[in-house]
């Protein structure tokens, strides 16, 4: 910004320099040449008073004498005419061409006492001065006199050379100024920038903004920035808050009440059987729902840092975990891709591929197929594309779209989820860089497709046993990858 004021600053005062300067000199090499041609007007006219008796008396050699003298004085030459134009004396080189003789004859035919022009003769401009000799009704004859232009032309280039010094002068002082002015001005922005880079990065402090320095209306920018910023800190910081104290406040009552229903199992008739499990159910679903809600409001707190996922380990483990309740179902569930890795925060693959799972799961029909795939692209900024494709009944394209708020169930879904699964889909994938969205299949079912950071990775994907020593303990077992 500093160098775009300078080069504005300068502009301007560069054309206003020229529009000024450019004019005076002119005038002035006009005024330069008017006053030498009046001076060698006023010479001729001298010489022509002292030769107009020697013409009468025909004392043609003092004539020439005058001339010759004149000459070396002015530091030209001198002609000297007869009334019908006829040369008596001259001072030019018997070599030199003559000059045009217009003027001569204009002064002699009446035409005017004087006659003078700046012209170019042998390769140099010359100044002339053509006179009559005893102006009457009928003159004697008519003197010119010519004398190179280097006076006038020195003194116009001293003219020049002192506008041009003045310029460059005047230059310089404006690029000082200028130079100031524009510190002063971007100073002001540049700290409102850092401070405006800093707070997206990092909302937990308070942004330094000189608010004393600049233009008013910056200072109250600043001012503005500042106050605003604080505004914002605060609410961050009572969201996270309020993260903290609702993950505590939240998660412990849910699980005491659950325990507690689990523990009046033994004292509930075999009536109340139906209803015990129905709040067992209500009650892990508003858990799910609260640890949901957790997660999007951490996601949407701040910029999180991401890490590098091999993808194909990613999908290995969760399918791995699945697969007892694909199992259960009569559902098969299939995994194939290239080798490749995703760059996502923290845990998000894991919890974008239950979330897909768990719905695509609950929407199969038993002897169905969930597949799971994903393919790197190529470029300058490489990603990976994953696909969960079921083959429920699918939804509509209107309802892909609306499946992504948070809230939303298909109809005839019943108290089946909590609508927040998608939507976390959605935000976990746009916080890692990428973009989630549903998509209608061909026939039937629906393609979740989800598009991360990533890049082609030399490990081959594999299942992991120490996961699956973890996960040991699980009701059926664990079977590898593509089993039903």
């Amino acid at each position: 910004m500093t160098s775009r004021l300078l080069v504005t600053y300068l502009t301007f005062a560069f054309l206003i320099v020229v529009g000024l300067e450019v004019p005076l000199g002119l005038l002035q090499q006009r005024s330069e040449q008017h006053q030498a041609l009046a001076q060698l007007e006023h010479d001729a006219e001298v010489l022509a008073v002292v030769v107009d008796a020697d013409l009468h008396r025909h004392d043609i050699p003092h004539v020439d004498a005058l001339a010759q003298s004149a000459a070396r004085r002015l530091g030209g030459s001198v002609e000297i005419v007869d009334a019908l134009g006829r040369v008596l004396v001259s001072t030019r080189p018997a070599t030199e061409v003559a000059t045009e003789d217009a003027d001569i004859r204009a002064v002699l035919h009446g035409q005017g006492r004087v006659s003078s022009r700046i012209a170019g003769s042998a390769g140099a401009h010359m100044i002339s001065v053509a006179v009559t000799v005893h102006p009457g009704v009928v003159p004697q004859g008519a003197i010119r006199v010519t004398v190179p232009s280097t006076v006038i032309d020195r003194r116009v280039h001293r003219v020049w050379l002192i506008l041009a010094t003045v310029g460059v002068l005047a230059l310089a002082a404006a690029a000082l100024i200028a130079v100031a002015l524009s510190r002063w001005i971007s100073r002001p922005v540049r700290a409102l920038e850092q401070a405006t880079r800093s707070l997206a990065d990092d909302t937990t402090s308070s942004p330094p903004v000189c608010t004393t320095a600049g233009p008013p209306e910056l200072r109250r920018l600043g001012a503005t920035f500042v106050a605003t910023a604080e505004r914002l800190r605060g609410l961050i910081a009572s969201q996270q808050s309020f993260i903290g104290h609702a993950s505590h406040q939240l998660k412990t009552p849910l699980a005491a009440l659950r325990l507690r229903l689990e523990n009046l199992e033994p004292d509930i008739a075999p009536s109340g059987d139906k209803n015990l499990r129905a709040a067992l159910v209500e009650t892990d679903r508003l858990a799910r729902m609260v640890e949901a809600l957790l997660v999007m409001a951490r996601s949407e707190q701040t910029t999180l840092p991401r890490e590098r996922i091999d993808l194909g380990t990613a999908v290995a483990q969760r399918v791995c975990f699945w697969t007892p309740l694909a199992t259960s179902r009569s559902v098969r569930l299939t995994a194939s891709g290239p080798a490749a890795h995703v760059w996502t925060v923290s845990t998000a693959v894991d919890q974008i591929l239950d979330n897909l799972l768990s719905n695509a799961l609950r929407a199969t029909p038993p002897g169905g197929t969930v597949a799971i795939s994903w393919q790197p692209s190529t470029g300058a900024d490489p990603t990976v594309r994953i696909q969960v494709a079921d083959e429920g009944p699918g939804l509509s394209a209107e309802q892909c779209v609306r499946a992504m708020d948070p809230f939303w169930r298909a109809p005839g879904s019943g108290n089946d989820g909590t609508g927040l699964g998608l939507s976390l889909v959605r935000k976990l994938a746009e916080a890692s860089g990428g973009q989630a969205r549903l998509r209608p299949r061909a026939t039937t079912g629906l393609d979740a497709i989800v598009t991360l950071p990533g890049g082609a990775d030399p490990e081959p994907p594999r299942c992991d046993q120490d996961f699956l020593s973890e996960r040991a303990l699980n009701p059926g077992g664990l079977s590898p990858i593509g089993t039903p």
